[in-house]
């Protein structure tokens, strides 16, 4: 068996909510960390530092990096800043990610969203690193949820997204506007506080993710070819 097949071997097929549980676990997080009283933490360098959950489970390039807290990439897109970014991140976790994770199966769809989620934390991680700004702190299921956005757009290019409720756009139209808009605010360096690049790359890996593992290619279904 090659590694292609192997990479594309179909996992097996289950209808379940993982959306609705990741959704679940976002806010069950969000809340506890509300909840829990700062605890102490010994670094690697021998340092003791006072963290809360909130410090502990989103992304620090230096903790990550120097004192081995290597799950961040991982366990920071589980963590908000506040109740209007786990709103919005949830929202668009409901209405995209219970479709799309109709379609593809349960088991899929957690693969997918784990792993999308999981390489934009890396690739943040490599850039905050390499750009020197290691004072950042990333939180959010933003990567995951963008990941999930292109998802739903490739499935479904034509299907019509109310924005504010009012204005219909299709959704292959949406993916197209906001790439268009999170590179122009990375590039001007508008809107700070907000992961734009994290964003990209939630929608970067969902189209490798996509191309290499299911065998589809975006580009062509966004594109209408």
């Amino acid at each position: 068996m090659t590694n292609r097949s192997w990479i594309r071997r179909p996992l097996p097929h289950r209808e379940g909510n993982v959306a609705l549980i990741l959704i679940c676990i976002n806010i069950v997080l969000f809340f506890a960390r509300g909840l829990t009283t700062p605890f102490s933490v010994t670094l690697a360098s021998g340092q003791t530092v006072w963290l809360n959950v909130s410090n502990l489970l989103s992304m620090h390039p230096v903790l990550t990096v120097q004192e081995g807290f290597v799950f961040q990439p991982f366990s920071y897109m589980f963590m908000h800043a506040d109740f209007r970014h786990l709103f919005f991140n949830m929202l668009g976790l409901f209405f995209f990610g219970t479709q799309v994770e109709r379609t593809i199966g349960s088991n899929e769809f957690l693969l997918f969203y784990l792993t999308t989620g999981f390489l934009a934390g890396v690739f943040s991680l490599a850039m905050y690193w390499l750009t020197g700004a290691l004072a950042i702190q990333l939180l959010g299921a933003s990567g995951a949820v963008f990941a999930v956005l292109l998802a739903f757009a490739t499935y479904y290019p034509d299907a019509r997204i109310f924005i504010f409720g009012i204005l219909p756009i299709r959704a292959a139209v949406l993916v197209g506007l906001y790439t268009v808009i999170e590179l122009w605010s990375q590039i001007s360096g508008s809107r700070t506080g907000v992961a734009h690049l994290t964003h990209l790359a939630g929608f970067g890996f969902a189209f490798l993710y996509l191309q290499v593992r299911m065998g589809i290619n975006p580009a062509r279904r966004l594109l209408g070819r």
